[in-house]
């Protein structure tokens, strides 16, 4: 057993039901935000242009945008519905953390900076449903039982 089987297997017998809760809610913020990301796309395209961070062009910059959307529209509602959680969470940590370390940053670390500290904690609560898994209150967890039922 390779060491993130064990991981694995260890978050799946010690996850508690009411974190079940807390990723229903984690799914339909991710979610919204990609509804934010999708409905904005010109004043975000011209903001990552005007701090030019990574140093995109205008394409790049409006493909980066779509592509962050999409996989917050997608991964969101995989995580609210408890769906290849653990995947749909792992594709969602690297924007988070260019959120956290490029962008919400780059305007200051203050207690006053809620967009910073709102991308904190998504961050952590996506790296505890990476190891904890999505739950019993899950569609994995209903696939599971029914391929037991069909053995």
């Amino acid at each position: 057993m390779t060491v993130i089987q064990k991981i694995e297997h260890w978050g799946d017998v010690h996850h508690a039901k009411w974190l079940d809760v807390i990723r229903i809610v984690l799914g339909i913020l991710i979610f919204g935000k990609g509804i934010a990301i999708v409905s904005n796309t010109e004043v975000l395209q011209n903001l990552l242009l005007q701090n030019n961070v990574f140093g995109f062009s205008g394409m790049m910059a409006s493909l980066a945008i779509h592509i962050v959307g999409f996989v917050h529209l997608v991964g969101g509602i995989l995580i609210a519905i408890g769906l290849v959680t653990r995947f749909a969470v792992v594709i969602q940590i690297p924007i988070l953390l260019c959120a956290v370390f490029f962008v919400n940053l780059s305007q200051g670390f203050s207690v006053l900076n809620s967009e910073l500290w709102l991308s904190i904690i998504v961050l952590l609560l996506l790296v505890l449903f990476w190891v904890v898994g999505s739950g019993p209150y899950s569609v994995d967890q209903a696939m599971k039982r029914k391929q037991t039922i069909y053995r």
